[in-house]
């Protein structure tokens, strides 16, 4: 997990320009180094690194001897670098995973390179023998990427789109800054001027093909058919070969467990990897929430079971409300849910970075889209159209469940890892028959259950605890957090605002007091750009009003039980 930001073209001083790019420092806090191009006095990279991987030689733009004419700087992992080394036989200086990309792209061109690189990834690579730029963005865009182009042909491309914001140019403050979206790579060629013009856009992977980068897996072929055994002992396989290769690290790994079901599997195979692989230290797993909250009562029961290092960090309601304005500036974002579901994350990263050396972080992000585990997939009005919601909760991904998951550890220098978005894995799963992967007598993520119901990973009450809702897992019992919110936030915002709100936020306008809230702290952050999230995040069929799963009636707490 690092920071990148790059220019191409610019007509400002770039000492003054480079300002911008400090602004993503967190997602770095071990090295910086700034770098002019060679020839290009107007293109210049920036990057604050998070040493994880190859802490000698890690530093980045990636420039090797073999080719002096390609610049690369990315942010990720590249879980099958070894295995492309192996089957092209590719000779690398580095032990860095990222030199790859230099190889592949020598070797097949910008296509083969996007296609072949299993791990998540956001790249920025300069050819400067045939005046070319490339960006490219994994499958479901784990790793975060903006860019700004200008009509003139400046371009600025960065981690986080506050890098982006504030960067000065000739014929305007800035143009549009937007994200890049996931599963593309972009060409641009690269003027004398330093100046760039766009290509093509082209979408190299989609999430329901299985990968290019198969042919050299771990993982021989699987068995075919869709009868039950084949598909659970598939399920299995292909999970735990997901979390195996992520332990690609020369820094602490931790994983976050809310008790849940997607993040007590994560850890339970974690756990039981690590020891197969002899790793010297213990697995330190971090739940948080309120006092005799649900998820902290249902993560120490795996951690006992699993026999983890087990960390709790418990938070008042007054600490999550004054923690929301941070959380909105790092998340970039004023959606409902992500900003709620974000408190409990940003706190417990703090925690981890403040008090731990757990620097590497498995998470279960992903799971709840792929395998519909929310609470309004019961109400699908076919396993077909339940499909289909499954896989537009992929593709958006990148606005909202993962979006979160990555701003909240990179705010305190974490690397985020989830293997439930492996592309084998999610692929494999999106080709069985839709009928297969509905919910079941009443019960969520019913085949992702049933696949590890003989395996002794987890105590059988947490392998068939129901979904929680949302961040709600995190507040006590009585009052879930959603309703805490909205009660300290009544007495911020005045009922008149929320009348006018239409005409002072026209695009996406709040239609609660919460949201309203929201909104205000986003725009005095960034101003103007609303546009970054097309929609708020909804359940469907169900006409709600609120995204909290606690007011759907489906919803069974375990009060209720």
């Amino acid at each position: 997990m690092c920071g990148i930001w790059a220019l191409f073209g610019s007509d400002e001083c770039l000492s003054v320009q480079c300002l911008s790019a400090m602004k993503i420092a967190h997602r770095g806090p071990d090295a910086f180094r700034f770098e002019n191009v060679n020839g290009f006095t107007n293109c210049c990279f920036g990057f604050h690194r998070l040493a994880v991987v190859d802490q000698l030689y890690g530093m980045q733009p990636i420039r090797v001897k073999k080719f002096p004419y390609l610049w690369l700087c990315y942010n990720g992992e590249i879980y099958n670098f070894k295995q492309l080394q192996k089957q092209f036989g590719f000779e690398y200086q580095t032990l860095v995973d990222g030199e790859v990309i230099l190889h592949l792209y020598d070797r097949g061109g910008i296509e083969q390179t996007a296609s072949m690189l299993d791990g998540v990834f956001a790249f920025i690579l300069l050819d400067t023998a045939n005046r070319k730029v490339f960006l490219g963005r994994d499958t479901y865009g784990v790793r975060p990427l903006f860019k700004v182009l200008t009509n003139d042909g400046f371009l600025g491309v960065c981690s986080e789109a506050k890098g982006l914001i504030n960067l000065k140019h000739s014929t305007s403050l800035c143009s549009k800054v937007e994200p890049f979206l996931p599963g593309h790579y972009e060409v641009l060629d690269l003027k004398p001027s330093g100046k760039v013009a766009s290509v093509e856009l082209v979408k190299f992977h989609s999430y329901k093909d299985e990968p290019l980068h198969v042919v050299c897996d771990t993982v021989e072929t699987l068995p075919s058919g869709f009868d039950l055994e084949t598909v659970k002992s598939n399920i299995r396989v292909l999970f735990e070969n997901a979390v195996r290769k992520r332990l690609m690290a020369h820094r602490r790994i931790g994983c976050l467990l809310s008790g849940g079901l997607d993040s007590s599997l994560v850890a339970a195979i974690l756990l039981k990897l690590m020891k197969e692989m002899n790793i010297s230290y213990p697995l330190q797993t971090f739940a948080i929430g309120m006092e005799n909250s649900p998820d902290l009562v249902a993560a120490r029961k795996v951690a006992a079971h699993i026999g983890s290092e087990h960390h709790e960090v418990i938070f008042n309601s007054e600490e999550g409300i004054q923690a929301i304005e941070d959380v909105i500036f790092s998340l970039e974002t004023y959606d409902i849910t992500t900003i709620r579901a974000s408190v409990g994350m940003y706190l417990v990263s703090k925690y981890i970075r403040k008090k731990t050396d757990s620097v590497v972080i498995f998470s279960g992000e992903g799971s709840d889209e792929l395998t519909q585990g929310y609470i309004y997939f019961h109400k699908a009005p076919s396993p077909e159209e339940a499909a289909e919601e499954s896989e537009r909760l992929l593709k958006e991904l990148y606005l909202f469940d993962v979006l979160r998951a990555d701003r909240t550890t990179a705010a305190h220098g974490l690397e985020l890892r989830v293997p439930f978005l492996d592309h084998r894995f999610t692929s494999y799963y999106l080709s069985l028959p839709a009928e297969l992967r509905i919910p079941k007598n009443g019960i969520e993520k019913y085949l992702l259950r049933l696949s590890f119901e003989d395996s002794n990973l987890l105590p059988k009450e947490i392998l068939w605890r129901p979904k929680e809702a949302f961040s709600d897992g995190v507040a006590s019992v009585k009052k879930s957090w959603f309703s805490i919110l909205q009660d300290y936030i009544d007495q911020q915002v005045d009922d008149l605002l929320l009348e006018k709100a239409a005409e002072k936020y026209p695009f996406n306008p709040p239609k609660t007091k919460e949201s309203y809230y929201y909104r205000q702290l986003f725009e005095k952050h960034y101003s103007g750009r609303s546009s970054w999230l097309p929609h708020y995040w909804m359940p469907r069929w169900v006409q709600a009003t609120d995204p909290s799963a606690r007011t759907l009636k489906h919803y069974k707490s375990a009060s209720q039980e």
